[in-house]
C-alpha cells in the first residue's frame, strides 16, 4: 500500500529472485516451511500502522482490566487447568483482516491469542527478504523500530527469563512434525534454548528434566511452551512422563492457561471500531437467516480446524457443546496488494510480548498472510501465487 516500495519492487521481482529467497530460507537448516512463503512483503503506511496500533491498544485495555481472570475463568477447562499461573499472559498475538468498511480502509479484529507465534522466523524472514531485494533496509517490521539486536534481547529475556539458555526448553509435540518447526529452528540457534518433544521430557519428584546435546541430564528449569492442549488431548499415543496439571518446579515462558483465556473465548465481549458483532452459539437468542453473511468458529482450535465458511441452519442445530462456538459477523478483506496477476488480500498478526515486570504488552513484530480466496488460509490458496506467509514493513 505504500506505493512508492510497491512499485519498486514490483519491478524488480521475478520468478528466479522468488526462487532465490525461497532457497535461501532453506540454506539455514536445509528446510524449506511447509507452509507457503509469499513472492511479497506487505508495505503498510503510516495511517493503517497506527489503525492497527490503535485496535490493540483497545484490546490489551480489555485484557488489563481487573476482572479480567474472573471474567475468563470459565473458558480454562477443569482438567487443563495449570498450577501456577502467573498474573498476566507473556504472549500476545493481535490478528486484524485488513477490510473495507464504508468504502474506507480498517484493520478488523479476526482472532486474538494468548499464546506464542513465529517470533524467531519472523526476524530472519526479514532478513532473507533484504538479501534479495536491498532496498527494503529503508524499512523496518518492528513496530517501535527498534533494531535485531535489541529484538533479539528482548525475546531472550521472555523465553528465558533470569536463567540460562540451556537451562530452558521449547516444548511442543513432535517438534519434527510440526509445520512451524522453522521457527524452533530460529530459536535454537538465535537464542541457544533446545527444543524438546513432550515424550522426552523426564519427571523426578516435582523437577522436569531434559537430555542435551552432550548427552547430560539437564534440570528444566523454564519452558517455552509451544503445546496446544487441542493436539495433546487428541494425541491419545503420545507417552508422557508428567502431566501440565502436576505441582512442579518450573516456571513458564507462555503459561498454558493463557492459551485459553485470551482466545475466540473474549470475542464476543470486545467492542469497538476494529471489532467484529461475535456471539457464543450458546448466547444466541434466535439463528440468524442471514447466515450467508456469517462465519462459525470453535473457540479453542487453532490454524482455521473446525472452521464454517458457509454456515446452514442445520450446522448450529447439530451443535452439542454450544458454548464452545461463536457466530461471527463476515467482513469484507480488502483487496490492496498489486501482484503481477490482480490484487491480494491481507491479514496482519501483530506480536506482542508481556515481561513480567511491565504493565503492560510490548508491540514488538508482525506476521502477515496473504489470501486470494475466501478465507485466509491454505485451503482457500491451493495453487495460487504471491499468497501465504509474509511480513510488513513499515517506514522508519
Amino acid at each position: 500500500m505504500i506505493e512508492k516500495y510497491r512499485e519498486l519492487f514490483n519491478s524488480q521481482f521475478s520468478e528466479q529472485k522468488y526462487e532465490n529467497l525461497k532457497a535461501d530460507i532453506a540454506s539455514d537448516f536445509d528446510y524449506l516451511p511447509t507452509f507457503r512463503v509469499s513472492e511479497t512483503p506487505f508495505f503498510i503506511p503510516s495511517t493503517l500502522k497506527d489503525q492497527l496500533i490503535e485496535g490493540c491498544h483497545e484490546i490489551i485495555s480489555f485484557i488489563q482490566q481487573d476482572d479480567f481472570k474472573k471474567l475468563t475463568q470459565k473458558a480454562v477447562p477443569p482438567h487443563c487447568n495449570v498450577p501456577n499461573e502467573d498474573n498476566h499472559t507473556t504472549f500476545l498475538a493481535i490478528d486484524f483482516g485488513i477490510c473495507i468498511e464504508n468504502e474506507k480502509i480498517i484493520p478488523k479484529l479476526i482472532e486474538v491469542q494468548g499464546f506464542p507465534s513465529l517470533f524467531n522466523y519472523q526476524m530472519n524472514l526479514y532478513e532473507k527478504f533484504k538479501n534479495h531485494y536491498p532496498f527494503l533496509d529503508e524499512l523496518t517490521p518492528f513496530i517501535n523500530g527498534i533494531s535485531k539486536h535489541k529484538y533479539i534481547s528482548i525475546l531472550q529475556k521472555i523465553i528465558c527469563g533470569n536463567h540460562l539458555p540451556e537451562d530452558v526448553i521449547l516444548l511442543e509435540i513432535e517438534p519434527e512434525k510440526q509445520n512451524t518447526k522453522i521457527d524452533f529452528y530460529y530459536c535454537e540457534r538465535d537464542l541457544g534454548v533446545a527444543v524438546v518433544c513432550v515424550t522426552a521430557v523426564i519427571k523426578k519428584e516435582n523437577r522436569l528434566y531434559y537430555t542435551n546435546k552432550h548427552g547430560e541430564q539437564k534440570q528444566i528449569k523454564r519452558i517455552y511452551n509451544r503445546v496446544i492442549f487441542d493436539e495433546l488431548e487428541a494425541r491419545t499415543d503420545l507417552d508422557l512422563n508428567f502431566s501440565f496439571t502436576d505441582e512442579l518446579d518450573i516456571e513458564w515462558a507462555g503459561h498454558p492457561n493463557w492459551f485459553f483465556r485470551i482466545s475466540k473465548f473474549i470475542l464476543p465481549m470486545l467492542k469497538g471500531k476494529y471489532c467484529i458483532e461475535t456471539t457464543l452459539v450458546s448466547e444466541l437468542k434466535e439463528i440468524p437467516t442471514d447466515l450467508e453473511n456469517y462465519v462459525l468458529k470453535p473457540l479453542f482450535s487453532f490454524a482455521g480446524a473446525g472452521v464454517i465458511f458457509h454456515v446452514t441452519r442445520q450446522d448450529i442445530e447439530n451443535i452439542v457443546e454450544k458454548d464452545l462456538y461463536i457466530l461471527q459477523k463476515k467482513v469484507t478483506y480488502a483487496p490492496i496488494i498489486q501482484s503481477p496477476t490482480g490484487k491480494v488480500k491481507a491479514e496482519v498478526r501483530i506480536l506482542c510480548t508481556w515481561d513480567k515486570n511491565d504493565s503492560a504488552p510490548t508491540l514488538l513484530c508482525n506476521l502477515v498472510r496473504l489470501s486470494r480466496g475466501e478465507m485466509i488460509g491454505v485451503k482457500f490458496n491451493k495453487d495460487a501465487n504471491w499468497v501465504g506467509g509474509s511480513i510488513g514493513l513499515f517506514e522508519k
